[in-house]
C-alpha cells in the first residue's frame, strides 16, 4: 500500500447493508471487503447514491451492517453494544463532517475539547496537546473566538482539531469540502494531506470531488454498492 505501514488500521469483511423502505428492501452495498493500512489517506467516491457514505458510517461505527465484520485491533466492532460502540468512537475515531457542527456558544478551545470533557478527561491534562492541534490547524490566535467571528474554513479547521484532539487512530472525514468554496477548500485538504504526511494520520475519506481526492494516497469508487 503505497511503502506505508502495512499494518492494518481497519478492514471490512463481506459488509452487507440493506435498507427497508416501506415493504420493499433495497441493497446499499453487496459484500464490500476492504483493508485500510495504518498511516494511509484513502478516498472513497462514487456517484450519490452509490453507497460510499453508508460504507464510511459502517466503517467508523456511526451504523451497523446487516451482515459482515469491521475490524479494528483485531476486534470486530460491528458485533459491539450500543455502550461499547460509543466508547470506541470516544477513544479510538475522529469524524469531521460536511457541516462543522460546532456550539455558537463554546469558543474554539471549549468547542475542541468538548469530546474529552463529555468523556471525563480533565482540560488541564491536554493543555500541551490542546496547543499542539491550534498550531497544526493554524488557529493559535483565535483559540478565545466563538463560531460566529470565524469563517466556514475556519470553523472546518476547528472540527478537524476537535477531531483530533484524542489522539485517534483513524479519523474519517465525510465531504468535509463540500460546504467550502474551491480556494478554502484546498486549503482544507492541504490541511489533512499534512496532518496524514506529519502525524502518520490514518484517514478515510468520502468525497464527490476528484480535486480532493488527488490529496490522498488512493482511491477506492464504489458503484452500486460495490468496490469497482
Amino acid at each position: 500500500m503505497n511503502g506505508l505501514a502495512e499494518k492494518v488500521a481497519i478492514e471490512g469483511k463481506n459488509i452487507v447493508k440493506d435498507f427497508q423502505l416501506g415493504g420493499t428492501k433495497t441493497r446499499v452495498l453487496k459484500s464490500i471487503s476492504l483493508k485500510v493500512a495504518q498511516g494511509e489517506f484513502v478516498s472513497i467516491m462514487g456517484q450519490s447514491g452509490s453507497g460510499k457514505s453508508t460504507l464510511l458510517y459502517i466503517l467508523g461505527g456511526l451504523d451497523m451492517p446487516t451482515s459482515g465484520s469491521v475490524f479494528m485491533n483485531g476486534m470486530d466492532i460491528s458485533k459491539f453494544n450500543d455502550e461499547k460502540m460509543s466508547r470506541i468512537r470516544r477513544q479510538n475515531i475522529g469524524f469531521v463532517f460536511q457541516f462543522y457542527n460546532l456550539i455558537p456558544n463554546l469558543n474554539v478551545e471549549e468547542n475542541i475539547m468538548l469530546p474529552l470533557l463529555l468523556d471525563e478527561k480533565k482540560m488541564r491534562d491536554y493543555k500541551k496537546p490542546l496547543k499542539d492541534i491550534l498550531e497544526v490547524v493554524g488557529l493559535s490566535d483565535k483559540r478565545k473566538h466563538t463560531p460566529r467571528e470565524l469563517s466556514g474554513g475556519q470553523q472546518q479547521r476547528v472540527a478537524i482539531a476537535r477531531a483530533l484532539i484524542g489522539n485517534p487512530e483513524i479519523l474519517f472525514a465525510d465531504e468535509p469540502t463540500g460546504n467550502l468554496d474551491s480556494r478554502t477548500g484546498t486549503e482544507i485538504m492541504s490541511l489533512l494531506q499534512r496532518i496524514n504526511r506529519e502525524r502518520r494520520q490514518t484517514i478515510i475519506m468520502v468525497t464527490h470531488s476528484s480535486e480532493a481526492a488527488k490529496s490522498s494516497n488512493r482511491i477506492i469508487t464504489v458503484s452500486d454498492g460495490l468496490i469497482t
